[in-house]
């Protein structure tokens, strides 16, 4: 079996707090780092170093972001999960910086994929729906997703947004009744252009077949927003990104929009069109308005003004690549039609593959969450997957690279850096940290080292390239260990005197340099920044958060470093040797909404 980190880390920062407190630490829980993230965003005190956006918090600044809204056709997947941990570590950060933020995220449950996945495991659509929207609120809870919102497409209070939605955007002239002969992607819930399939008129994100349909349906003026959308792509190109997301928005668009169907004729399990029973509303039309009837309180007002004086517009639509014409071109349009505000920004990100090859029941190569996050703990999966993938782009997972990683950052660097640190302040000072880390680093060029990284974290966390902001927490790492071995304190204490009171002095300067990282890395793993540990001296980025006189716990073993056990070790040189060399360039994609 391997070691799963998550324990390790979190004994790792119990060292770092005041050895009298350690008695009455509880266990910890996501709901307890939750409570501790509002209360990040609440205090000044304890903000990731920065005025501007401390100013804007106290001027009621809310950052909205919301997930898809998961697809309950199948359990979630890695995907779902690599978008949910993304959007997890900006909503972290934005509460670091001190701003209120609604972090939206839940499940699409209506469609005719819905029914039929529900009838092929022997449950009816309501309980299938019950079913898979509770596996992905365990899974959050299993990878530390700190959510404010989790709604469901078929909650009540959404049903009635919807309803009136589409009351407004009839009401303003644009939706009309037509007949409408094509292709459809039961998958992608879609009607397809020709123009866009591949051979034998396949799907190109699901490759396969479509079928010919002819429905009497109620259509959207897409259209006649053409104009409209391209202004305003023009004006705010920060509205889509990475800047090759907006570019494939912008040809789309360029290329002529057509007006598209939003009510079914052969969909039982969805939302009635108002006024005709025998239709029910296109599940993307439904769907995507689950970003507003998410404001709504539970125990307020059910409709759309009152949602959308709750957060609205969304400052950040987090997605996979493959449902961004819905977001980018669809959604915006629509909001339009009824006079909303459009969100702030669009982020197409990639999709994952395995060991270089797209993943599929069919290649036995599927990597399944529940089974990575039990076996390696939360913060290895969340940091394994934002340090290694650069965001935007796709990205590969390997066993191989995953434990390489996990056990170089945080075991080697940070866990080892830690340890040593603490275990010489046990031999050589009681515990006890000698002065203030202001005091203990005065003419010392790290101080302004870790100070320059921390702000390149910041703008990289801000710019969503939380890649690099895990680099610059490593240099970090770095940093502290070379002054460590640069210093050499083992040796300090052995000459005694004044070059000992030195030494004491370095100790104090490098567990300052852990405490910023478990601040600055919290976004990522949030493990190392929950209240339990922190309380009283948690502080923000900003170099002093220890105190001369702190008596700090016993250094025990941390950050266990990942081994395979003999038999994983054979099973996985197995499979290597039958592995199929031929590499897919582009993923299985699973469509969201």
């Amino acid at each position: 079996m391997m070691a799963r980190l998550n324990s390790s880390l979190h004994n790792a920062l119990c060292l770092l707090k005041p050895f009298n407190t350690l008695l009455t630490t509880k266990p910890f829980s996501p709901r307890n780092s939750f409570r501790f993230s509002k209360r990040l965003a609440s205090s000044p005190r304890r903000a990731l170093h920065s005025t501007s956006t401390l100013e804007s918090h106290e001027n009621g600044e809310t950052f909205v972001l919301t997930t898809p809204l998961y697809y309950v056709n199948a359990p979630p997947h890695m995907g779902s999960a690599y978008t949910t941990i993304a959007a997890d570590s900006v909503a972290r950060f934005q509460r670091l910086l001190g701003k209120k933020v609604i972090f939206i995220t839940g499940t699409d449950e209506h469609g005719e994929k819905i029914a039929t996945s529900a009838a092929a495991n022997g449950r009816n659509p309501a309980d299938h729906c019950d079913l898979i929207s509770q596996s992905y609120r365990t899974l959050w809870k299993e990878l530390d997703i700190a959510y404010d919102k989790f709604v469901r497409t078929t909650d009540p209070k959404h049903e009635a947004i919807v309803k009136e939605f589409y009351a407004r955007v009839f009401a303003n002239g644009d939706i009309y009744t037509a007949d409408y002969e094509g292709l459809y992607c039961v998958n992608c819930e879609e009607y397809k252009d020709e123009k866009e399939l591949l051979e034998n008129s396949c799907c190109p994100v699901h490759q396969m077949p479509c079928v010919a349909r002819k429905e009497d349906n109620y259509f959207f003026a897409l259209s006649k927003y053409q104009k409209q959308l391209e202004e305003v792509l023009s004006q705010n190109p920060l509205s889509v990104q990475p800047s090759y997301r907006l570019n494939e928005v912008q040809s789309w668009i360029k290329s002529g929009l057509r007006d598209f169907s939003i009510s079914r004729t052969l969909v039982d399990w969805g939302i009635p069109v108002p006024d005709d029973d025998k239709q029910t509303i296109y599940v993307w039309f439904d769907a995507l308005l689950g970003y507003i009837s998410a404001l709504t309180e539970d125990n307020g007002q059910k409709n759309q003004d009152t949602a959308v004086s709750l957060g609205w517009p969304a400052s950040l639509h987090l997605i996979g690549k493959d449902i961004l014409r819905f977001h980018a071109v669809y959604w915006p349009a629509m909001l339009m039609s009824d006079g909303l505000s459009l969100p702030k920004m669009v982020f197409g990100h990639g999709f994952l593959t395995k060991d270089g090859m797209k993943m599929g029941k069919s290649l036995g190569n599927t990597l399944e969450p529940f089974e990575l996050v039990q076996k390696f703990g939360p913060d290895a999966v969340r940091y394994f997957f934002i340090r290694e993938v650069e965001f935007g782009n796709n990205g590969d997972y390997s066993e191989d690279r995953f434990v390489k990683i996990v056990n170089a950052h945080l075991a080697n660097t940070i866990g080892n850096l830690l340890n040593r640190t603490l275990g010489l302040l046990k031999k050589n000072c009681e515990s006890t940290l000698a002065v203030d880390s202001t005091i203990a680093a005065e003419g010392i060029p790290l101080k302004d080292t870790v100070e320059k990284l921390v702000e390149k974290a910041k703008t990289n966390y801000e710019s969503l390239s939380s890649s690099t902001a895990c680099e610059a927490v490593l240099e970090i790492g770095n940093a502290g260990n070379s002054y460590m071995d640069q210093s050499a304190p083992w040796m300090l204490f052995k000459q005694g005197g004044v070059s000992a009171e030195a030494a004491a002095m370095d100790l104090v300067i490098i567990l300052e340099v852990m405490r910023i990282i478990a601040v600055v890395l919290s976004p990522v793993a949030p493990c190392l920044s929950f209240e339990d540990i922190f309380t009283a001296w948690l502080g923000d980025t900003k170099w002093g958060g220890l105190k001369g006189g702190q008596v700090m716990a016993q250094a025990n073993p941390v950050f266990t470093r990942i081994e395979l056990s003999a038999e994983e070790k054979k099973v996985k040189d197995s499979n290597k040797k039958g592995k199929a060399k031929v590499k897919v360039e582009k993923p299985q994609a699973v469509a969201e909404a």
